[in-house]
C-alpha cells in the first residue's frame, strides 16, 4: 500500500453537511488498517521499488469494485446506513491504492431505500445522483466517462471514477432507460443479476433459457450507446448468447475459472474461450469465497492468482485483467447480512468451504493492487506482461466499445 496520493485533499465523503443533522452518523469501518498487513509477499528491496514504480508509472485499473465505505456495526447499522441512500466513497483509501481509475458498480443489488428487493429504477437513479453529488464537493476523483478522462486523471496524479452496474435490471422492459444511465455516467452495465430478468439468465436459476429477444434489443442499444458489457452473473447460455450477438467484445469483469473451483459463480472456461475469441477480457475475482482454488482453499490472494495463471494459460495473458470486487469494511459480514439479495447460497452451489473472515491480501481497494503487482514481480512476469493485465487488455477493449 502506498502513502496518500499527492493530489488527495484529505476529502471524506459528505462532509460538506452536518453528520448527526443532514443525515444519521453512524461509525464506519477503517478504510485503512481495519486487518493486518499481508504477510504472504517476501519481497527484496529491488522488487518493491519495482512494484511501485509499476504502480505508480502504470495506467492502474479495476475493472470491479465498490470503493464504498460500511458500518462498522453491521449488524446495528447497515439497514440504517442503506435505507438513509447515502453511501460514503472511501477517498481515503482510494488514494493509497494507486489505482487510475476504479470501475465503480455502486450496490444497487442491496440498494434498499424503497424495497428489500433492490435493483429498482427510482433507487438506482438515487443511488448515481447521490454519489456525483459528493463527487462534485471534492477534487481527486474525476468522473470517468472516457479513456481521455482515465488518461487525463493518470496525469494530473488523481484517479477517475467510472460508474457501473452489475445488472440491467432496473430498466425492466425500457430500452430507453439504457440511455438515460449513459446519461447519469454509466459506462459499463451486466445483464443479469444471478436472478433472470427481462434480458436474459442469472447464474442462480435452475435452467437457463438464454438471451430474449428484448434482451437482444438491449444488448443492441448497448453497442450503440458505448455501453460495456459484463457477463459475471449471467448464466452460462445467455452469457454465450450475448458473446454471439453483441457487435463488440465484452467483459466479466468479476469471476473466474469453474474448472478451477467448481461453482455457479465462475465461468466454465469453454465461456470464457468464447469471450476471448471474440476479443473480451475476464477480470480476476476476489470476493470473500468466491475465486478459491484445491491448492489454496482459505481464501488468500494466492487463491485469485491460481486463477490468474490458469487462465492465462487457456486464453492468453491479453485477455486476462483484475476486478478485485472489494470495498472497505466487512465483505463476509455484508454477505450474511444480505445473502438473499446476492444469492449466495445459489452461487456456492453445493461445495464446501471453510469460512474465512476476510480474503487475505485482497481485503480492500486499497491494498489490492500493490499486492498483485507484487505477486507478479515476485513470479518472474516482465513490465509489458504487468501494463498489460493492470489496464493495457482493458484498454484495449475500451478502445472499440467506447468509440
Amino acid at each position: 500500500m502506498l502513502e496518500p496520493a499527492e493530489q488527495y485533499k484529505q476529502y471524506r465523503s459528505y462532509s460538506y453537511l452536518e453528520a448527526g443533522v443532514d443525515y444519521p452518523d453512524i461509525p464506519m469501518a477503517k478504510e485503512v488498517g481495519r486487518v493486518p498487513a499481508y504477510a504472504g509477499l517476501e519481497l527484496d528491496t529491488e522488487q518493491r521499488a519495482r512494484t511501485e514504480r509499476l504502480l505508480t508509472e502504470n495506467v492502474v485499473i479495476s475493472l470491479h469494485d465498490h470503493p464504498s465505505v460500511f458500518p462498522e456495526d453491521l449488524a446495528g447499522d447497515l439497514r440504517e446506513y442503506i435505507r438513509t441512500g447515502r453511501e460514503l466513497t472511501g477517498f481515503e483509501g482510494l488514494a493509497r491504492s494507486g489505482m487510475t481509475a476504479v470501475f465503480d458498480n455502486v450496490m444497487d443489488g442491496t440498494c434498499c431505500i424503497s424495497s428489500e428487493g433492490g435493483w429498482k429504477w427510482t433507487d438506482v437513479l438515487h443511488d448515481l445522483g447521490m454519489r456525483m453529488s459528493d463527487l462534485a464537493h471534492q477534487d481527486y476523483l474525476v468522473k470517468g466517462e472516457s479513456l481521455a478522462d482515465i488518461r487525463a486523471a493518470h496525469a494530473d496524479g488523481k484517479m477517475a471514477l467510472v460508474f457501473a452496474l452489475e445488472a440491467a435490471t432496473m430498466i425492466e422492459n425500457e430500452v430507453d432507460r439504457l440511455d438515460i444511465l449513459y446519461g447519469f455516467g454509466v459506462r459499463q452495465i451486466g445483464i443479469a443479476y444471478s436472478e433472470a430478468n427481462y434480458l436474459g439468465s442469472g447464474l442462480k436459476e435452475r435452467g437457463d433459457g438464454g438471451l430474449t429477444y428484448f434482451g437482444e434489443r438491449a444488448v443492441t442499444r448497448m453497442n450503440k450507446l458505448g455501453l460495456a458489457i459484463d457477463l459475471s452473473h449471467s448464466g452460462d447460455q445467455t452469457s454465450l448468447d450475448v458473446i454471439k450477438h453483441s457487435k463488440q467484445p465484452v467483459f466479466m469483469t468479476h469471476c473466474g475459472s469453474r474448472e478451477v473451483w467448481p461453482t455457479n459463480r465462475m465461468k466454465p472456461d469453454a465461456v470464457i474461450k468464447a469471450m476471448a475469441e471474440r476479443g473480451g477480457v475476464i477480470g480476476l475475482e476476489a470476493a470473500p469465497h468466491t475465486t478459491l482454488s484445491p491448492a489454496h482453499p482459505k481464501h488468500s490472494l494466492e487463491s485469485v492468482m491460481d486463477h490468474f495463471t490458469h487462465l492465462v494459460d487457456v486464453v492468453g495473458i491479453e485477455h486476462v485483467a483484475f476486478g478485485p470486487d472489494t470495498l472497505f469494511g466487512d465483505h463476509v459480514g455484508l454477505h450474511d447480512t444480505f445473502s438473499k439479495n446476492l444469492s449466495i447460497g445459489q452461487a456456492h452451489g453445493h461445495v464446501e468451504y471453510e469460512k474465512q473472515p476476510y480474503v487475505d491480501g485482497l481485503e480492500n481497494p486499497a491494498e489490492c493492487f500493490y499486492n498483485i503487482i507484487g505477486w507478479l514481480v515476485s513470479h518472474g512476469y516482465s513490465d509489458d506482461e504487468i501494463a498489460a493485465v493492470v489496464s493495457g487488455n482493458i484498454i484495449r477493449v475500451l478502445e472499440e466499445v467506447w468509440f
